[in-house]
């Protein structure tokens, strides 16, 4: 009888304690999304399509356009990576086109600019043939902006005719056809629903101003391209803060 009574305390114990030292489930904290902090500090994607005006023939790297855009959009808070350029001097709008397909790109960028025509001009191609070829074009930069025709900025075509070079070879017909261009690019961008930044008005002070041109007489100096990029900055700056 002893015996049973004594299992029988144990038993109660055991149950007490159990009940007084009941055991404690910690549930782990869940991990916060690993690409949280990536995604905030992410670097933003540019990317310049065109000919001699933007790879800044006969200025120095950092005075080219896409590089001073850059720069000005550092300085208003925005990570950039340094712009990824497909231009080359003398390309035309079929040229840049057959350029593009060669490049290794990345699927999409934050930002995309297209400045292309002025070569259609000089070697006397059609307007029809620039529209054609420049609706490609621009199809083409709206694929790379992640199909979001607000994300690129068709920049017009400066006039090449105020220039050293351009004044000896009938720069009021130069004049003339660089409008119809600008007309034709300007057409295009409207019906594409893409922005458009007009610098061919401050292309033309350089009939006046001779700071205003690159050391070979034809380009665009370091100067005017930070004009064209007051003009361009208020547009990227939109285009960016809306991704965030």
């Amino acid at each position: 009888m002893s015996r049973i009574l004594f299992l029988f305390l144990m038993l109660a114990g055991l149950a007490c304690t159990e009940k007084e030292n009941p055991v404690i489930m910690i549930e782990e904290p869940r991990p916060e999304n690993p690409n949280k902090e990536e995604n905030k500090n992410s670097e933003l994607d540019y990317l310049a399509l065109g000919d001699s005006y933007t790879i800044g023939e006969s200025v120095e790297e950092s005075k080219r356009f896409p590089v001073q855009l850059v720069d000005r959009l550092k300085a208003e808070g925005f990570e950039m990576q340094p712009a990824k350029i497909v231009a080359r001097t003398g390309w035309t709008t079929d040229e840049l086109a057959a350029a593009i397909e060669n490049e290794e790109l990345k699927e999409s960028y934050n930002l995309v600019t297209l400045l292309i025509g002025v070569n259609n001009q000089y070697r006397g191609r059609s307007a029809d043939d620039y529209r054609g070829e420049f609706r490609k074009n621009l199809q083409t930069a709206i694929q790379y902006a992640g199909n979001k025709a607000q994300n690129v900025i068709v920049i017009s075509i400066p006039d090449y005719g105020v220039t050293p070079f351009g004044k000896s070879r009938n720069p009021e017909q130069i004049a003339k056809e660089i409008d119809e261009y600008n007309a034709i690019n300007f057409q295009e961008s409207q019906q594409a629903n893409v922005r458009y930044v007009e610098i061919t008005a401050i292309s033309r002070e350089a009939l006046n101003d001779e700071t205003l041109v690159a050391s070979d007489g034809l380009h665009p100096s370091g100067e005017m391209y930070r004009r064209w990029v007051e003009k361009v900055l208020p547009e990227a700056k939109e285009i960016l803060e809306s991704q965030n």
